[in-house]
């Protein structure tokens, strides 16, 4: 192999961030009750014959374990209005689980957060080497979205950003 060009680290995060993607956070639960969440913008779907999803973690991430030893673990698309929430899971801080609102979902243990644009339960179907993070892979075991009229929250530019008012073009 031949000697690959070195990439700036600055250069690669602004490069990429001229591409939005949408905010999610990511929860499990253990057997033993306990909670572990991260704000996610790296998810996406992966399959739809099986129905699969994707989104990778930083090795680095408090919760990381809890995600590599899951068994089953959900995605909350946040609103446009949740970047309050969204901070508090990009966060190194613990979560304060007590104080946030939450419902339980149909097909597994992973608290869902009240107020998201949607949400996907699943199944932790794999999970494989990606450089600094891992890339978890979940099979879909039940959706659910809050309401159609509910806008998500997008991450672009080093910034959340919302959508614009049902402009088509």
């Amino acid at each position: 192999m031949t000697d690959l060009p070195a990439i700036d680290p600055r250069a690669y995060r602004d490069t990429l961030g001229r591409m939005p993607t949408g905010v999610t956070i990511i929860t499990t639960c253990d057997a033993t009750g306990f909670r572990a969440g991260a704000t996610v913008g790296s998810f996406s779907s992966l399959s739809l014959d099986p129905p699969l999803v994707q989104f990778s973690l930083d090795k680095s991430a408090n919760c990381h374990q809890q995600f590599v030893e899951c068994a089953h673990f959900s995605i909350n698309i946040l609103a446009e209005d949740q970047t309050d929430v969204s901070g508090i899971f990009a966060s190194k801080k613990d979560r304060p689980w007590e104080e946030l609102s939450l419902k339980a979902g149909e097909h597994c243990t992973a608290p869902l957060l009240e107020g998201c644009v949607a949400y996907i339960e699943c199944a932790h179907e794999a999970t494989y080497p990606g450089g600094d993070h891992d890339i978890f892979v979940g099979r879909v075991l039940g959706l659910r979205i809050e309401g159609l009229d509910r806008r998500p929250m997008l991450f672009f530019g080093g910034a959340y950003r919302r959508l614009d008012n049902d402009v088509v073009g």
